[in-house]
């Protein structure tokens, strides 16, 4: 390529010549026309000047008051590393009774002191009686197993957190329980065999089903009026811990049954904090003088009326209604009275009779047993156990024969009508109302 005479090619001229305000303008050799087939050149020095342009602001700019020394960034001091302890192990177990706390301790690594300290520093919290759930948080050290927490808990879900505050020293909190209340609704209907077969198969729980029985039992005779295939419901209140586990015994708000003739469905309330009553839905006791039936889960053997004598074999009036059940099964208190006569009367066996408050009188004969309070002059409520099912006296096998008198006058126990409830009114009517709507609402939602 051919240089132009006094022009210079040295990029440094181009950049003094550029100086803002100078007034001054590329060499000439920057505009003369290149040869057209190269056009490297030009890009190349323009390429050039601007390396040298952005060269010097940097340096201009990485300039500091750091001194030479120190200008070399040191190295980043590294992090302590943090000690790693011993690793922790967790066991749980289920325990029959806090008193196998301290053996469960020792059977997973514990000394025995440490063990029988753990336990003895729990042991207030926890029940005396039921099963145990203990939670163990251990570490495996060189000198052994200590352990680091105990969490054990009630049935309830109420318990204590130990833990160690010195060798062979435990400090223990209290834990509440957390506890919600589920409400569970089941229906079926009734079987050939029994309504209690029948309420277990439809999931109802079976601690629940003589107070279904009996909370329906001035409504209905089970042993006479209910048929298979009747529809029946049961809600009742579980309460649960915070796992969503059952906890304790369940309560039943509602039930109801429904047959060919008649239906009638009752719930559960306590009026201004007392003991809890069964109501209809419009707020009545169900609540009669006498329940239609004194024992559960009894067939009726013989009703009232004349008869043959199964065991003198003469036509005689039987004044009263016979329930089969096996020997042992609860005979209850029609009604609320007082006891007249307790024990054995020839061939009546074992025999109570109860003074009602409307002045008529129950008999319940044949018992195996009558409950030791159930003396005379005593007082009892409707529904209380007095006695069981039995033989003793002029019986061919274990039965009730029951009996009501009025005026003095044996009359059928199963076609005596008695008096309605109480009504609820005012702030009662309205409390019921909204524990009522409370349970419908759960019903509704188990559709």
């Amino acid at each position: 390529m051919n240089d132009v005479a006094g022009e210079s090619w040295d990029p440094r001229t181009w950049v003094a010549d550029w100086q803002p305000g100078g007034g001054g303008q590329a060499p000439a050799a920057t505009r003369l026309p290149w040869p057209s087939g190269d056009r490297r050149m030009p890009m190349a020095f323009g390429a050039a000047a601007a390396v040298l342009v952005i060269g010097a602001l940097a340096a201009h700019f990485s300039r500091s008051d750091t001194p030479a020394d120190a200008t070399a960034a040191a190295p980043e001091a590294a992090a302590p590393a943090t000690p790693q302890g011993p690793p922790q192990i967790k066991r749980t177990l289920v325990l029959s009774g806090v008193g196998d706390l301290a053996e469960a301790l020792q059977a997973s690594g514990l000394t025995t002191a440490e063990a029988e300290a753990a336990a003895a520093a729990a042991r207030p919290s926890l029940a005396p009686e039921g099963e145990i759930r203990a939670i163990l948080t251990l570490e495996k050290t060189d000198a052994g197993t200590r352990l680091v927490r105990l969490d054990a808990s009630n049935p309830d879900s109420s318990g204590v957190a130990v833990a160690p505050v010195a060798p062979g020293v435990f400090t223990a909190s209290r834990v509440a329980a957390q506890l919600t209340a589920k409400i569970i609704v089941r229906r079926g209907t009734m079987d050939a065999d029994s309504f209690y077969s029948s309420a277990v198969a439809a999931g109802v729980i079976d601690s629940l089903i003589p107070v279904f029985a009996r909370a329906l039992a001035f409504d209905f005779d089970f042993q006479r009026e209910v048929r298979a295939g009747d529809a029946f419901e049961a809600a009742f209140s579980q309460p649960i811990d915070s796992a969503g586990n059952p906890v304790g015994a369940p309560t039943l708000l509602y039930a109801a049954l429904s047959t060919a003739t008649k239906s009638a469905a009752v719930y559960r309330f306590a009026v201004d904090g007392g003991a809890p009553e069964w109501f209809d839905g419009s707020g009545r006791s169900i609540v009669r003088a006498l329940m239609r039936t004194p024992v559960d889960g009894a067939r009726v053997s013989s009703k009232f009326g004349f008869r043959i004598h199964p065991v003198l074999g003469f036509a005689k009036l039987h004044r009263g209604t016979d329930f089969a059940a096996p020997t042992g099964t609860p005979i209850y208190a029609s009604g609320n009275g007082v006891v007249t006569w307790s024990g054995m009367k020839g061939a009546n066996g074992n025999l109570v009779i109860l003074r009602h408050d409307n002045g008529w009188q129950t008999y319940y004969l044949h018992q195996n047993r009558i409950l030791p309070q159930v003396t005379v002059g005593a007082r009892v409520g409707q529904g209380q156990q007095i006695g069981e099912v039995g033989t003793t006296g002029r019986s061919t096998g274990p039965h009730l024969h029951y009996e009501v008198h009025v005026d003095n006058a044996p009359v059928d126990p199963l076609s005596i009508r008695t008096e309605g409830g109480r009504v609820l009114s005012g702030e009662a009517l309205i409390a019921f109302g909204k524990e009522r709507d409370r349970i419908d609402v759960s019903r509704a939602g188990a559709s």
